[in-house]
């Protein structure tokens, strides 16, 4: 197969930028039905290996306690996911096109190089989990497990060329894979649902409160994924309503409002589950000090049996492999808005690979296998020391009338975005400085 020399759709979104057209005249269904899909390719972000290691851990040791934390955290990404999604219909130009034009030579570079950043310490995760996956579920070492998800770079060669709508639906069918597993996880043990009712209200654990606040500031971390901001304002400007009466704009932000909070609330769903999971399984059985998936899998087979942790096992391979299509995208999109460069798909799959690779491979070589989980939750405290980065010039975009060509967000809406930038940022700083 000869290779590619340019770059070429789907992983290049302003290459299909509007080929998905949507008649405002047609019925809600088929209008959902064809807008459906941005928001996948960002759900998936929000299920990663890095998210599964908080979620056990705080289910191990706190139950349902800090069931509450996962539901707020993600109803903060939705937010943040919907300014992004309004950036790009509006303005017509990603976030990271958009810091372009904003900032001079030093903010461009600072915000490329943390951008950068954020997709290889992702990656990471995705390779330290799918590594872990091989080894869980076909006894691969997990040395040998992390060059085996380098293959995943002949993933993006065979769909170079293809359409946008192929790349989501295979994401759909990780998300529901995902999804699948969980549930039925969760239905082979089945929880207190009266308790995981009580974890949804807001409070602390009556023991080790100090832990616990380590871990609920960990899962804000590994929840808000910064080049995820970059993607979706990105893809969604393939879609594109036509004929509607409020307006082309006012028609495809309803659809878009839709398509993110039902694609995000499935991912809020996996999130829970897997905290309910390891709280219903290794909490209610005394099984406190559960920390990293391997451990978890191990104590799933003697407590849920062997189907429970093959789907378990099987679930973290569909999270792991997920990144191969999203983290392409998003970083073609930094790419293209930072330095005004495009390369072939596969090429920019192998940088970021080969990145990601070394420090998971050095990782593992020194601190032994038993560090993918340390690995896991380091790879998300650099994601939280990112977001800020990619916050910052997105509430500025969406707040400034001459890019949002009056439809700007309201004054009450800035000053909530920014008191969550407050929040976040303070947040990670106490993760990083302060708790762990």
């Amino acid at each position: 197969m000869p290779l590619p020399t340019t770059a070429t759709a789907p992983f290049c979104p302003s290459e299909v930028k509007g080929s998905i057209v949507i008649d405002a005249r047609q019925s809600r269904w088929v209008k959902l039905k064809r807008f459906a899909g941005p928001g996948l390719l960002v759900a998936i972000g929000y299920m990663d290996p890095g998210n599964w290691a908080t979620d056990i851990q705080a289910g191990s040791q706190f139950g349902y306690s800090l069931l509450w934390v996962v539901a707020l955290s993600s109803l903060a990404a939705i937010f943040l996911q919907m300014l992004a999604a309004r950036l790009g219909l509006v303005a017509g130009r990603d976030l990271a096109q958009a810091s372009y034009e904003r900032y001079g030579r030093t903010g461009r570079l600072v915000q490329w190089i943390t951008a950068e950043i954020s997709i290889i310490a992702c990656d990471i995760a995705e390779v330290l989990g799918c590594a872990l996956a091989f080894k869980l579920l076909l006894g691969v070492p997990i040395t040998w497990g992390i060059v085996l998800t380098a293959l995943d770079t002949m993933i993006v060669l065979g769909l170079q060329g293809k359409g946008f709508r192929q790349i989501e639906a295979i994401v759909f069918g990780l998300i529901g894979t995902m999804a699948f597993c969980f549930v039925a996880q969760v239905a082979m043990v089945p929880p207190d649902w009266h308790a995981v009712a009580a974890g949804l209200v807001p409070g602390a654990p009556s023991h080790d409160r100090r832990d616990a606040i380590v871990l609920a500031l960990g899962i804000v971390g590994a929840t808000i994924m910064p080049h995820n901001l970059y993607l979706h304002s990105s893809v969604v400007q393939t879609r594109r309503v036509i004929g509607g009466k409020r307006g082309d704009v006012r028609d495809t932000l309803a659809l878009v409002r839709i398509d993110t909070w039902g694609s995000l609330l499935i991912a809020m769903c996996v999130n829970a589950a897997i905290l309910i999971l390891a709280g219903s399984v290794f909490h209610a059985s005394g099984q406190t000090n559960v920390t990293d998936i391997e451990q978890a899998y191990q104590l799933i087979t003697p407590i849920a049996g062997g189907a429970a942790a093959f789907m378990f096992g099987l679930a973290l391979l569909a999270s792991g492999q997920s990144s191969t299509l999203t983290g392409t995208i998003a970083g073609q999109v930094i790419m293209d808005g930072f330095l005004r460069t495009r390369i072939p798909c596969y090429q920019r799959r192998l940088i970021t690979r080969g990145l990601a690779l070394v420090p998971a491979l050095l990782g593992v070589l020194w601190l032994g296998d038993g560090a993918v989980g340390k690995l896991l939750v380091w790879s998300q405290v650099l994601l939280s020391l990112q977001l800020p980065f990619a916050m910052w010039p997105l509430i500025r975009s969406v707040s400034d009338p001459r890019v949002m060509k009056g439809h700007a967000i309201a004054r009450p809406t800035q000053a909530f975005a920014w008191c969550l930038f407050v929040v976040i940022t303070g947040t990670n700083l106490l993760l990083i400085f302060g708790l762990n």
